[in-house]
């Protein structure tokens, strides 16, 4: 096997605080493709590679000790977290990661009775949102022709894509929370109490590595770490009764719409940028509640792509390692909805959502309805249709 080596850059010696007599030469390429994710382990948050078609699960700070005690190898401190991992991918780490990988892969650690302790079956792990947490989630809402033009006829879906690709604008960005919303693979959606009008948005979230501002479109992948699949789960169901904007549920709340716990799903890992190629062309995302395709789009739907997304967002806000934005949903959602065995529209308790991005992997959430509250909040506080009930 051919291993090109590379020295560590002054700077990456910098970032890990390892005085250039301890560092090595690293390898500039991984004979396997991986992914990164957070995963409780002995219900410890661990950062760890996925390797083998995301069968396997390695520790990466556990690997890389082990891999530290043999001469040939430098010392070399991993980061506590992914998002330090993301920060110091880029200058320098990633050629370390990459040494760790051929390495299991050269001592054939990843399969039969010579697999370590560190080294696990991915079900035999709790899967976490990778990220513990962006400091914030821009999202791109109304990205897609088909999204724009719910529940059209193919004529009608021709025209208005015809009519917005003559005047596209500029994109509309709004901002998600991130501790409380993000959730990782398997953990339940809740459905807040008295808010029944729930949906689903499968979507991809870039993940950024570098900080910036003002960075043009031609620029814009020199920022992306990776590309995680997320959902942007909505309520449809308008302002609650009473204050500014009056009774009508028809009045715009980005708040009520996108704000909820539990309603930003994030992973179940992320690809790196170099193992994915261009999401312009690769992209493929598909929703399934309860066995029924609900939402399939590729990524030539999209009105505004991923680089003049973040053209925009820059030109607004700096991005900083760890910041994620999500490109937007296609069609499949309000007017378009397909039935189910529900006859719902909308998400109900049991239910069970897996949004996929083919090359990434699929998110699976069961949906859990909030079935009381405290009796003691104000009715500034009543959701549309709910009365409150004191049974905890």
């Amino acid at each position: 096997m051919i291993r090109r080596k590379l020295f560590s850059l002054v700077l990456g010696m910098a970032l890990f605080c390892v005085s250039p007599i301890n560092v090595s030469a690293q390898d500039l390429e991984s004979v396997e493709p991986f992914k990164v994710g957070t995963f409780a382990i002995d219900d410890v948050p661990t950062v760890g590679l996925v390797l083998l078609d995301d069968q396997l699960i390695v520790e990466l700070e556990a690997a890389n000790r082990a891999m530290e005690l043999l001469p040939q190898y430098s010392t070399l401190a991993m980061p506590e977290d992914m998002l330090g991992l993301i920060e110091q991918y880029e200058y320098g780490l990633k050629y370390r990661v990459y040494e760790v990988v051929n390495w299991l892969m050269e001592e054939n650690l990843l399969t039969g009775s010579n697999r370590p302790d560190y080294v696990h079956t991915v079900d035999t792990v709790d899967i976490m949102a990778p990220i513990q947490y962006p400091s914030k989630i821009m999202n791109a809402a109304v990205n897609f022709y088909t999204h724009a033009c719910e529940g059209c006829n193919d004529d009608e879906l021709a025209a208005r894509t015809r009519d917005r690709q003559e005047n596209r604008g500029v994109p509309y960005l709004f901002l998600k929370p991130t501790r409380g919303a993000v959730i990782g693979h398997g953990e339940d959606v809740i459905m807040p109490y008295g808010r029944t009008a729930i949906e689903y948005e499968v979507e991809m979230a870039i993940v950024f590595g570098k900080s910036g501002k003002y960075v043009s479109a031609s620029r814009a992948y020199d920022h992306v770490f990776g590309y995680m699949v997320a959902m942007d789960v909505s309520d449809r169901g308008g302002r609650p009764p009473g204050g500014y904007g009056g009774n009508s549920r028809n009045v715009s709340d980005w708040f009520v719409g996108k704000g909820h716990d539990t309603f930003a799903p994030h992973g179940p890992w992320i690809v790196p940028k170099e193992f994915y190629g261009d999401p312009m062309e690769n992209l493929h995302q598909i929703t399934v509640v309860d066995g029924v395709t609900v939402q399939e789009a590729r990524a030539g739907d999209m009105i505004h792509n991923i680089p003049e997304l973040i053209e925009y967002a820059t030109s607004l806000i700096t991005v900083f390692p760890g910041d994620v934005m999500q490109s937007g949903t296609s069609g499949g959602t309000g007017a378009g909805r397909v039935q189910r065995a529900t006859g719902s529209g909308f998400l109900v308790d049991g239910e069970t959502i897996e949004a996929s991005i083919e090359g990434i992997g699929t998110l699976r959430h069961l949906i859990r309805a909030e079935t009381s509250v405290p009796s003691d909040l104000s009715g500034a506080q009543l959701p549309a249709n709910a009365t409150y009930r004191d049974d905890r």
